[in-house]
């Protein structure tokens, strides 16, 4: 059984983990202080045009929340739930969002884990590459995205038929219930493998890791994960066996990890912001 209440290496706020006792462990306050802690690297247009030098895109690829908090605490050591100028936020993406949220979550005790999938809120007709929380709530796991300050949806409780998690938009595009390229990292973005079976297949392998406490980058490759325009019909089948299996609330989220496929690699490749080079990552 995984235990969601304690700190993956990537959730552990390190040295500063006595600054996030000023906020919670109210959810609805948990929700409100991420959502002003990072500043989006493309949503809002040109980072520079909102007072951010060019150098400061790096930021999105800051992979623990010990060096995010490390990095918020420079730019404004004031408590973490009071409203932050743009640019005392980290540059960051819905990834960093949810993984501030689940890691300042897990430091009161509450189960929470990232989750990885497609939000059919952020664009009419679309479902748009996404990462949201999961909290116990002692009953069931609700998805709580953490990103928005206000939306028409429920941040709170967001409903599972608009945000379909990894394994649901797998099976949703095999059993055509929904088109698959309808799935995209964004409706303007046409580069191969970012919509799609292959984006879908993506965010089932993310998604899965999640599951095992490995919050990744979303452009980060490992095992049987590349980066590939099209999806085998081998990788297919196995997926399609992923997402089942991932379907039964008892499934073994460690052993279907645990494969040469699945399993994040001491070393993984990541896509480079700055450059938009692929980089060797040697994970702590």
């Amino acid at each position: 059984m995984i235990d969601y209440t304690t700190h993956s290496r990537f959730t552990d706020p390190g040295p500063l983990a006595g600054w996030l006792d000023g906020v919670g462990p109210d959810l609805a306050k948990l929700r409100q202080a991420a959502s002003g802690l990072v500043f989006h690297f493309w949503g809002n247009g040109d980072i520079t045009d909102h007072g951010f030098p060019a150098e400061r895109l790096a930021e999105v690829d800051l992979r623990y929340a010990a060096d995010m908090f490390a990095r918020l605490h420079e730019l404004n050591p004031e408590s973490l739930d009071q409203e932050r100028a743009p640019t005392d936020r980290i540059v960051g993406c819905c990834r960093d969002f949810t993984l501030l949220f689940v890691s300042m979550a897990r430091h009161h005790g509450i189960p929470a884990r990232s989750r990885v999938g497609f939000a059919g809120y952020l664009a009419p007709g679309w479902y748009v590459d996404h990462v949201v929380a999961e909290v116990w709530d002692g009953d069931r796991w609700r998805l709580v995205d953490p990103q928005f300050l206000e939306s028409d949806v429920d941040l709170l409780d967001v409903p599972r038929d608009l945000f379909l998690v990894g394994a649901d938009a797998w099976r949703a595009c095999r059993s055509g219930a929904i088109e698959a390229e309808r799935f995209v990292v964004s409706p303007q973005l046409t580069i191969p493998g970012t919509r799609g079976l292959p984006q879908v297949r993506h965010d089932l392998v993310q998604d899965l890791a999640s599951l095992n406490k490995h919050e990744m980058i979303l452009w980060d490759l490992w095992g049987g994960l590349r980066d590939e325009p099209e999806v085998s019909e081998e990788d297919a089948r196995a997926a399609d066996e992923l997402a089942a299996l991932l379907a039964n609330p008892t499934a073994d989220l460690h052993a279907a990890f645990d494969t040469d496929a699945y399993r994040v690699t001491p070393v993984i490749t990541s896509l480079d912001q700055t450059t938009q080079l692929p980089v060797e990552v040697v994970l702590r």
